[in-house]
């Protein structure tokens, strides 16, 4: 079959226009059936991650924009000695858009001591003792500073908050790097407030043996008849409650995958088909040199396989550049889904190729293999 491979190849040189064009319109289809599974990605990465069923989310009761939460910050003392609690840690939480937005800016302040002993990244660039020193210092994600064009020793300001650039980190949770992180007080005292002793939201740490169900309740119970009634929910569910709303509209734009998929099985199926009508007296031509009709069967489907798999492979390619450097995100009230390029990805937009490829070229060949030798020697 592969001494067949340089005329499989001269048959689309030959109509060079129509075999752009179908790998053109190949390539854009899988680049969207990427970029929508990447977002499907993101979603499932927050709900689903290594600390999404063990680490429970404290917010004030009826509340969903950060900005509306105030908790006492000493309902930290209260849950840290509750029976398998490992650590709290307070976040004060500030957003410059609490609707669903592609370019949010998230700040989180927390103590430097809890974000080096619960946060896990690695800095790019800077240090974080000269962050730990500063009041208005702040740690940037990578896909923050690249959205946003920001290196260390920067002043960024968004709103009314200001903060100076200590440095630049990678964290393998993908939607940490769209975050900045600063000191706790300075995000209390920001914007001309004075909220010291209050915060957004308590992240509690439970050790192996606490049951998440069972320690939320008890929290919310304890603080019931408190000065201010909390909801208490694991950090997977939390997300998901608080991103409803848009993993809906996730949830509808994942039939637009499959119709990107539809629409690439009709283009190389369509130019598959035209190929072969063009064809007719040369398919004859073949059977009559010795070419059995499994044999120009096979040359019709590589054909149609190479047309969709070329243009697979440039629509992951692009897709897996685009995604990597633009560091693009969608958040909705201080939540934060990623659009991250993965190896599993690229393979499912492949495999997708390379199957929608053979799908699309058994009907075109298995008409010229049928094709009547002497009717067709006769074709126009």
């Amino acid at each position: 079959m592969f001494k067949f491979i340089p005329y499989v190849l001269k048959s689309l040189w030959r109509h060079r226009a129509r075999t752009l064009l179908t790998v053109s319109g190949t390539a854009v289809a899988l680049l969207v059936f990427c970029f929508i599974g990447a977002v499907q990605q993101g979603l499932l990465a927050l709900t689903a991650g290594e600390d999404a069923g063990r680490t429970l989310i404290v917010f004030q009761e009826n509340r969903f924009c950060p900005q509306s939460s105030r908790l006492p910050q000493d309902y930290e003392r209260t849950i840290s000695k509750m029976a398998g609690v490992q650590d709290v840690v307070p976040i004060k939480v500030f957003t410059n858009n609490c609707r669903a937005s592609l370019d949010s800016i998230v700040f989180q302040g927390i103590q430097p001591e809890k974000i080096k002993a619960w946060r896990d990244f690695d800095l790019q660039s800077g240090d974080f003792s000269s962050f730990a020193a500063q009041d208005d210092a702040a740690l940037v994600g990578a896909d923050v500073a690249t959205r946003r064009d920001l290196n260390v020793g920067d002043k960024f300001t968004i709103g009314d908050v200001s903060v100076v650039i200590r440095g630049v980190y990678q964290s393998p949770v993908a939607a940490e790097n769209n975050l900045i992180f600063t000191q706790l007080e300075f995000l209390q005292r920001a914007r001309g407030a004075n909220e010291v002793g209050t915060v957004t939201q308590l992240e509690v740490h439970l050790n192996d043996s606490a049951d998440p169900e069972t320690l939320a309740k008890q929290i919310d119970q304890e603080f019931k008849s408190g000065p201010v009634a909390t909801t208490t929910r694991t950090k997977g569910m939390f997300q998901a409650d608080t991103l409803a709303d848009l993993a809906e509209l996730i949830g509808f734009v994942h039939w637009l995958g499959y119709a990107c998929v539809g629409l690439v099985l009709s283009l190389v199926a369509t130019t598959t088909v035209m190929a072969v009508q063009d064809r007719i007296k040369e398919h004859a031509v073949l059977q009559t040199l010795g070419l059995r009709p499994l044999r120009v069967f096979s040359l019709i489907l590589t054909e149609s396989l190479l047309l969709s798999t070329i243009g697979g492979i440039l629509g992951v390619a692009g897709s897996a550049l685009l995604l990597s450097s633009s560091g693009m995100s969608v958040a909705a009230e201080g939540v934060t889904i990623a659009f991250e390029p993965s190896l599993a990805l690229a393979i499912q937009g492949i495999v997708v190729a390379v199957v929608v490829g053979i799908l699309a070229g058994i009907t075109p060949g298995w008409q010229a293999s049928r094709t009547e030798i002497v009717p067709a020697l006769r074709h126009a």
